[in-house]
């Protein structure tokens, strides 16, 4: 009972029924009172024609001639004259019929006719009466008579053929109510059925996405999870793989040349040598596991913005200041063009870690005699921090991914130049951190240019 399908099933149904039911009810008594009213005019119309031919000539035998017009029909003419006395009728005039005439002693009746009796659920007749003038003065009354019976009998009918078609009804609202609330709920049993593979790390799911209604968008979207968990799964796979290799390879280097350190002949030079070695390993090592740390500090919403106002040429002359020997001992140059009086609001050590993932990439991929600019733009209540080189570039179709994590584009030469390969995820995340944007432009032997894009905004 407590099953969806049921639930909305049975709203649908009440829903149905109730709507049935009073249509049904408005149907019904409409033709009955309907029937009744006409047979009641139709009556009461005959009578009023009779009064008028009689009107011009109320006499023996056209008195007559009304009452054998009516003998063979359903209805019955009684003509009286002003003192409710019979003077003739179609057919023969009982004790019901009697009672209505005598009632005209105490009624004063319209000259358009009237309605005398209408109680046709327990009276036998139907009656109308309609007045006989001539000359401003009552010369007798035209009562017109149809028996009831006939008309219970076809109310009778009526009533059975609204009772077989209301159960037909009743039998088929409950066919449709089954089909319709199985129509809804079974998409969303089979989401259901998805959602719960999803949550045992099953991402195998195939749903009906051609839908163009509520469900549809739904099932696209449940579809669209299944796919992201599939691909959060592989990525997170390659992420574990990678990860074991990264520490790998350095806890390899550690391990064997602290092996080699054990060694009783080693020379001074040859242990410093070693030693530099293992010093640089474990940097890397201690590297990696930072960046690692960030990330998952950035997963869980747990790393820290602290931002202020800060000049933004200042602030780039300082890194600049501090990386430059690195660039000259390369061959490389340097520059910064910036206009004074142009501030940002940012975490000056986290936007600086990202200025400075940028510059020492720049630095590692560009060749003697090159130059690596900074160049600040203030555009469209934006600040756009333009960081340029002009060193191998980026293949068009590595470009998309730069962003991974764990992902090099010389794969060949990242174990050289020591990188780990979360730098550039980890600057992208401390800009969208910021409010900010990063977008980056390559041509392949020509260079690279990072552009970061800072709302104006204070803080």
């Amino acid at each position: 009972m407590k099953k969806l399908s049921f639930k909305i099933g049975m709203l649908f149904f009440i829903f149905i029924l109730f709507i049935e039911s009073m249509l049904f009810f408005l149907l019904y008594f409409s033709i009955v009172n309907e029937r009744v009213q006409s047979e009641t005019d139709n009556l009461l119309a005959r009578g009023m024609s009779h009064r008028d031919v009689l009107e011009k000539n109320f006499d023996t035998e056209t008195i007559k001639h009304v009452a054998l017009m009516e003998s063979e029909a359903e209805t019955m003419v009684v003509i009286t004259n002003e003192k409710f006395e019979v003077l003739k009728a179609s057919n023969e005039v009982n004790d019901d019929m009697k009672q209505l005439i005598l009632m005209g002693n105490f009624v004063d009746y319209s000259h358009h006719g009237m309605t005398i009796e209408s109680e046709w659920k327990r009276e036998p007749f139907l009656a109308t009466v309609s007045p006989i003038r001539t000359d401003n003065n009552i010369k007798g009354y035209v009562f017109m008579f149809l028996k009831t019976q006939p008309i219970r009998d076809m109310i009778h009918n009526l009533s059975m053929e609204f009772f077989i078609v209301g159960v037909l009804a009743f039998v088929i609202s409950i066919i449709a109510t089954i089909f319709l609330s199985k129509f809804i709920t079974g998409p969303l049993i089979q989401m259901k059925k998805a959602t719960e593979k999803l949550s045992k790390g099953e991402s195998d799911v195939m749903l009906d996405t051609y839908r163009e209604d509520e469900l549809g968008e739904l099932s696209r979207s449940i579809q669209k999870l299944s796919d992201d968990l599939d691909q959060l799964k592989k990525e997170r796979t390659e992420f574990l793989s990678s990860i074991s290799h990264e520490l790998r390879t350095p806890l390899t280097y550690l391990k064997g040349y602290a092996d080699v350190l054990n060694r009783p002949n080693l020379s001074v030079k040859e242990r410093e040598e070693f030693i530099t070695i293992i010093q640089e390993e474990a940097s890397n090592v201690n590297t990696l596991v930072k960046d690692l740390f960030d990330l998952a500090r950035m997963d869980q919403n747990e790393f820290i913005i602290r931002k202020e106002q800060v000049e933004c040429c200042e602030f780039l002359q300082e890194i600049v200041l501090r990386l430059k020997p690195a660039f000259e001992e390369k061959g490389v140059s340097l520059h910064c063009f910036c206009k004074k009086s142009i501030f940002i609001t940012i975490d000056r050590i986290r936007f600086g870690q990202v200025i400075h993932n940028f510059l020492d990439n720049a630095l590692k991929y560009s060749r003697s005699d090159t130059h690596v600019q900074i160049k600040v733009l203030k555009e469209n209540q934006q600040i756009r921090i333009q960081i340029s080189d002009q060193g191998d570039g980026i293949p068009k179709s590595d470009l998309p991914r730069i962003w991974d994590r764990l992902y090099r584009v010389d794969k060949s030469r990242s174990r050289a130049t020591g990188g780990s390969g979360l730098g550039l995820t980890i600057a992208k995340e401390i800009i969208e951190k910021h409010g900010g944007e990063v977008h980056v432009k390559s041509v392949l032997g020509k260079g690279t240019t990072f552009s970061i894009y800072m709302p104006i905004e204070g803080l």
